[in-house]
């Protein structure tokens, strides 16, 4: 069975950091992209970041420069480090896996931002 469970998440003020963690099992890790995607009220989710099986990383434009996505397939974890954070990244996260035509989420987790 694939799981991907992240943590990590909570209520945190403007300007403040926080590090999402994503521990996959039930999948060959290292050979997923592996993302995290974001979802506030009333709106799309969104990307936030990728970081494909080889290392690669791709941001949100709304992240760019705060926000870093990681890998550490010894331990099947994906990590968002995310800093300076304000109340537009007030979302659910949630974790994703990709490898050819299959595609998997997370639960999600709660980041909540106070002004």
């Amino acid at each position: 069975q694939i799981q991907l469970v992240e943590s990590g998440g909570g209520l945190v003020q403007a300007g403040g950091s926080l590090r999402l963690s994503c521990a996959a099992s039930g999948l060959l890790f290292s050979f997923n992209d592996m993302g995290w995607y974001r979802q506030a009220p009333g709106k799309q989710r969104e990307l936030v970041a990728t970081i494909t099986s080889g290392g690669t990383s791709n941001y949100g434009d709304s992240v760019k420069g705060r926000f870093t996505i990681s890998r550490d397939n010894a331990k099947s974890t994906v990590y968002l480090q995310m800093n300076s954070l304000k109340s537009e990244d007030t979302a659910v996260y949630y974790c994703n896996a990709k490898r050819r035509y299959n595609n998997y989420w997370g639960q999600g987790t709660q980041v909540t931002v106070s002004s």
